[in-house]
């Protein structure tokens, strides 16, 4: 294709935060995530991605607290800072924040978006088992809405408690591992959080307030109909049915995702102004997603909006 691509959840980490959080987290992906450089552009310039939106790896700051937290979201913000700068048509960013500390949180984004450039914020999950429907976090929310970037809303392991009652049964640990992450708990654990957030009224105190997640949903787009059938505005005191929140402040990537009905739901149920392009680089494959990419049943106008288009407006590209 010679069409523009952008991919929005693609990740980058530094070996200070790595040893912080264990090496055993990354998969043995160290050195890509590490290299913010030729290494990772030369795989771009192969698969034909134009720029990649970077965010600190998951599980991010968001399992650290206080002045470690702080500490650990400006080293990440600086060292991506510098990457940016010095290959600035091809990356972009989105900020770590400190997110226990929402105030500070609140500061570090406006740092990074208006002395930076930054295109929004990445929060992993839930915040060691707090979530962001709690009133304390929405300085973040209000910041974000008043500087007009997206919060990427990223996966996390489910809190222990949930991982001992939903996700430890008659199988093996590793079993265990699997289901309650990549196999359905991170991308249930995911649609909760967002259930949440709407039900939370966040979206009325902050309309113009936009999140992003992957995977083409996580599984939100099956159970639309569903969730707006049965959480009725007499039921959950909302201004708008559930289905409006979902179509209007939530944008959908697909994050490796690489599947063509489930894309297909996505499309039919959010429309073509609200999904994005990502790889989940380097968890998954530029090539692979390039060429899912290519060729997806959409007509070329919906394909410029997914390979480019709707990144740059939202993210002001």
């Amino acid at each position: 294709m010679t069409m523009r691509i952008i991919t929005l959840e693609e990740h980058f980490a530094f070996p200070g935060f790595m040893d912080r959080i264990g090496q055993q987290s990354f998969h043995n992906k160290g050195e890509e995530l590490c290299d913010l450089n030729e290494r990772r552009i030369t795989e771009m310039d192969a698969a034909g991605i134009d720029m990649q939106v970077l965010s600190l790896t998951s599980p991010g700051t968001e399992s650290l607290t206080g002045e470690e937290a702080v500490k650990m979201a400006i080293n990440a913000n600086e060292i991506l800072a510098s990457a940016i700068e010095r290959h600035p048509s091809r990356f972009a960013g989105f900020a770590a924040l400190p997110t226990a500390a929402p105030d500070l949180a609140a500061t570090e984004l406006e740092r990074m978006v208006c002395q930076h450039g930054f295109k929004g914020a990445v929060i992993n999950g839930h915040i060691q088992g707090r979530y962001l429907d709690d009133r304390f976090f929405w300085p973040i929310m209000e910041r974000a809405e008043a500087l007009q970037v997206p919060i990427h809303l990223h996966p996390a392991p489910p809190p222990q408690s949930v991982i001992d009652a939903y996700y430890t049964g008659n199988f093996s640990s590793e079993v265990t591992s699997i289901l309650s992450t990549a196999g359905w708990g991170w991308h249930i654990e995911t649609a909760v959080h967002i259930l949440r957030l709407i039900l939370s009224g966040v979206f009325d105190r902050y309309p113009k307030l936009q999140i992003i997640i992957g995977h083409l949903g996580e599984a939100l787009p099956f159970m639309l109909p569903r969730i707006n059938q049965v959480l009725q505005p007499n039921l959950t005191k909302l201004q708008r049915p559930m289905a409006s929140y979902l179509r209007e402040n939530i944008h959908y990537t697909f994050s490796g995702f690489n599947f063509t009905a489930a894309f297909l739901d996505l499309l039919l149920e959010v429309g073509s102004d609200r999904i994005m392009f990502s790889v989940d680089y380097p968890y998954g494959s530029m090539e692979k997603g390039q060429a899912f990419l290519s060729q997806l049943p959409v007509s070329n106008s919906d394909r410029e909006k997914i390979a480019h288009g709707n990144a740059e407006l939202l993210l002001r590209l």
